[in-house]
């Protein structure tokens, strides 16, 4: 069974010859493991018979960004958090552009919104061609800053307390907001569907609604701002035959069955640390309406446990899973510095061991 036929039919709720198998890992783990294994990052992949390959995306062509600044015109800063190997870098907001803007006109006037018309979607058939060809799954996701969402785009521009106040004060500015950001991702993606010409399966946006105790903001004020647009990208990449898979961190079991509602495909993270996010619970609640994708520890077992702590984690989920599909093993977010290669291939070894049906 090649990886297309397992993935596609763990979606339908269904098991394959194993639970099919995603690899999510910071720039810096990867390097460490074509170090320490002296292979490359793609022959890694196809050692552990790795399902998903992402696919980069359309490239930019637009006009020149200022040092420091990503397509919105946010202001960001290079930030070294030290590891086991060298430090990983992340690129944090310094100045949020839109933060003083007090009216509807002023959000609109911004001079910086990005256009669907900086990027070169000529290339995508052929990145996804060159995935098909090793008989793959085709997963586009984008980059870290600039993936299909609402949220996060608003607090780099807005200013994270900012639009939270918005939302209950000035509700016409938050919706100003959040309406130019979903214009731009609308004919972004669609751009990119069309260019794929149905090649994509499964469209990741990526957009955080939890912290570690609850949602970032109450369930009502995210039916009432997000929830509309969520539909759209959902309703847009389905249209196109693809799976909707969404990301998000932190405990946000209250709007699952929002989600499903909007028709998700997979929700992704599963983060188990957060409240109310334990896999068993979720798969039993929802797991007959909704894909998972992800719940291995990144907090506690991949950074601090032993491989035999790794071993153990990746078994009771599989346990969990089997023998009804709707899962995809991954971590419940990228691998980081902190995670030895030992504990690395210890999960590899694991998915392919225990995820046998």
């Amino acid at each position: 069974m090649n990886s297309r036929e397992r993935t596609f039919l763990a979606l339908e709720h269904k098991m394959g010859d194993r639970i099919p198998v995603d690899f999510w890992a910071t720039p810096i783990v990867i390097q460490r493991l074509e170090r320490d294994l002296d292979i490359s990052y793609e022959q890694f992949l196809d050692r552990y018979d790795v399902d998903l390959r992402y696919i980069e995306g359309p490239k930019y062509v637009g006009p020149p960004l200022e040092p420091g600044t990503d397509i919105w015109g946010v202001s960001r800063s290079q930030v070294n958090v030290g590891g086991r190997d060298g430090a990983e870098i992340y690129s944090e907001i310094t100045q949020a552009p839109l933060a003083r803007a007090e009216t509807v006109e002023a959000i609109e006037a911004y001079s910086r919104w990005p256009d669907p018309d900086w990027y070169d979607y000529s290339v995508l058939e052929a990145q996804c061609d060159t995935v098909r060809d090793g008989e793959h799954v085709v997963a586009f996701m984008g980059d870290r800053l600039n993936r299909v969402a609402q949220l996060k785009p608003a607090m780099y521009l807005r200013g994270t307390e900012e639009i939270f106040v918005d939302m209950i004060s000035r509700e016409e500015i938050a919706r100003a907001v959040f309406r130019k950001i979903r214009e731009f991702y609308l004919v972004y993606l669609e751009r990119i569907l069309d260019a794929a010409r149905g090649k994509i399966d499964i469209v990741v946006a990526g957009d955080d609604f939890g912290a570690q105790r609850g949602l970032l903001v109450p369930a009502e004020m995210w039916r009432t701002f997000i929830k509309p647009g969520f539909a759209e990208y959902i309703e847009l990449i389905k249209s196109y035959g693809a799976i909707a898979m969404h990301h998000t961190c932190g405990s946000v079991a209250e709007i699952i069955p929002d989600m499903i509602a909007c028709q998700l495909d997979v929700l992704q993270s599963i983060q188990p640390e957060a409240a109310n996010m334990a896999f068993s619970d979720l798969k039993r609640q929802f797991g007959d309406k909704l894909c998972f994708h992800g719940g291995i520890s990144i907090q506690k077992t991949m950074p601090f446990g032993s491989p035999e702590d790794v071993r153990r984690e990746v078994k009771a989920i599989a346990d969990t899973v089997k023998p009804d599909g709707g899962y995809i093993f991954c971590t419940a977010h990228n691998l980081q510095a902190d995670t030895s290669t030992e504990n690395v291939l210890a999960l590899m070894e694991a998915y392919l061991q225990y995820g046998r049906s």
